[in-house]
């Protein structure tokens, strides 16, 4: 009896928990996150940690370029508590806190492409869902963003749950969620709601005037929430997407941050993110013409994209689930065919390259490990720290490099610690600051030792033997101590040079 239920929950939930499991050890293994994923994880933070004392919140001080609803980052925030009340019971490091938020969002992202799943199985069989799950397994990018607090994945959320609404055939409520992810949080979701919505209404499967009285609604009841939650929250009155919107597309400001060429998405960014689904994809277009409809719009969102000259692989991570379907198309129909003269090459070819998928997942992650050096940095810090008695606040700079490589409001300690990320100090001036530690970029300020550095991934070399490609690291944060402070550390330790880790 047991052993039939085991089997029956493995049945049920097998895919979710090796999908899930995947995304976890991407949580714990690299726990810290980057600029791009600020505002939220310090809203998190700050909704947990400060309440309803919005003078003390980080987006006050650090408003960003453009604003942020915090929509998202109450909903994270509110399903977490709980474990984080109990955490703060304990007296835990707040990085647990940062795990279980983080965990938190992934449930949520991976449950809605559960959903997602359930009506790929549905509408092409058990074999096509094997097949889609196992393609997003040996992909890097979607477990790996899947618990990063970025609009973009919340918005992804919501794009699980449209594609699922739309291949149960439920039309109002595949635009009504499209509609809520651009209004609420990516503006740039209208260049896929636009090319479903003329995809459905062009096969009649809802009329134009059934498709504008939901949109209309849907948008008006969300315009009318973000605008209400974001003017309390940032003491004016705002809607934050429609200021990102002006931000991007009208005054063109994005393009700031590094343009890429117009083919980029379909010649770097989604062979990175596909790599053994991006062919398969291709050909199960015109395996089954069932898929046609499907894709055709969404490979119209990365086309339409691909005119904004600031480029990001984030920005249509979108279209990888249903492109993943295409491809889970193909691989099935391709394993079917095995025992056939032609098929039987393809078959070889299909289970290389998912073999190659899962060497590149690996490699990425590798890279990816390395690639938060001041969320390192101030940990050791705080470590190294554990064994001075210190009875005064000792004050800890914190750059602007190491701020966006790793550091967050969860990265803090309690008391004696206390920190500063103010902007623009000159370097001949940090002598004349009371700072006791400095997390810095530079290896040589004066008035300061270095104690240690912290390395970071730099690039990666083609290598003539096993593993065919060395990631290379360099020096990326050096913490520094004030020699004049009698509670910094720079006795006990050598120099950058020894001390490396």
């Amino acid at each position: 009896m047991n052993y039939n239920k085991s089997s029956k929950f493995l049945e049920l939930y097998g895919w979710d928990l090796l999908l899930g499991s995947i995304a976890a050890f991407y949580v714990f293994m690299a726990p810290f996150t980057k600029v791009e994923e600020s505002f939220n994880v310090q809203a998190m933070h700050d909704i947990l940690y400060h309440g309803h004392h919005l003078e003390k919140y980080d987006h006050l001080e650090f408003p960003g370029v453009v604003p942020r609803t915090f929509i998202g980052a109450f909903l994270g925030a509110i399903l977490a508590s709980p474990v984080v009340l109990l955490i703060r019971f304990l007296d835990l490091p707040k990085l647990c806190s940062l795990l279980v938020v983080r965990l938190v969002l992934g449930c949520i992202v991976l449950s809605t492409l559960r959903f997602f799943r359930i009506q790929v199985r549905r509408k092409f069989g058990h074999q096509v869902e094997a097949f889609y799950v196992m393609l997003t397994a040996f992909q890097f990018h979607m477990l790996f963003y899947c618990t990063r607090p970025l609009p973009n994945i919340l918005a992804l959320a919501l794009v699980n749950l449209a594609y699922g609404f739309w291949f149960k055939g439920s039309f109002h409520a595949t635009l009504c969620v499209l509609v809520c992810a651009t209004v609420i949080f990516r503006c740039d979701m209208l260049l896929l709601l636009g090319p479903i919505g003329l995809e459905v209404l062009l096969t009649r499967s809802i009329s134009l005037w059934e498709a504008l009285k939901s949109c209309v609604s849907t948008s008006l009841l969300c315009i009318g929430f973000t605008i209400v939650v974001d003017t309390i929250m940032w003491r004016r009155f705002v809607w934050p997407e429609f200021e990102v919107l002006w931000f991007n597309s009208v005054l063109n400001q994005s393009s700031q941050w590094g343009t890429y060429a117009f083919h980029w998405y379909f010649t770097s960014a989604l062979p990175r993110s596909l790599l053994a689904a991006y062919p398969l994809f291709v050909l199960g277009m015109f395996l089954d013409r069932r898929i046609s409809g499907y894709i055709v719009p969404v490979l119209s969102f990365v086309l339409l994209y691909s005119k904004l000259p600031h480029k990001e692989l984030r920005f249509i991570i979108g279209s990888t689930p249903m492109l993943n379907v295409a491809a889970a198309v193909a691989a099935s129909r391709i394993y079917n065919n095995r025992k056939k003269a032609f098929w039987k090459w393809l078959n070889i070819m299909m289970l290389g390259s998912l073999l190659a998928s899962l060497g590149c997942s690996i490699i990425m992650f590798l890279a990816s490990y390395d690639n938060y050096p001041a969320g390192y940095a101030l940990k050791a810090l705080h470590q190294i720290g554990l064994d001075t008695v210190v009875v005064k606040e000792t004050w800890v700079h914190i750059d602007s490099f190491s701020a966006m490589n790793g550091i967050s409001r969860f990265s803090e300690n309690d008391f004696p610690w206390r920190y500063s990320k103010e902007e623009g100090i000159a370097m001949e001036e940090f002598r004349n600051r009371n700072f006791t530690y400095l997390l810095n970029e530079h290896a040589d300020i004066d008035g300061f030792k270095c104690l240690f550095s912290v390395k970071g991934f730099s690039k990666a070399r083609l290598h003539i033997g096993f593993p065919p490609i060395f990631l290379l690291k360099e020096p990326k944060v050096f913490i520094h101590g004030n020699m004049r402070s009698q509670d910094a550390l720079y006795l006990k330790w050598p120099g950058c040079k020894k001390d490396i880790i």
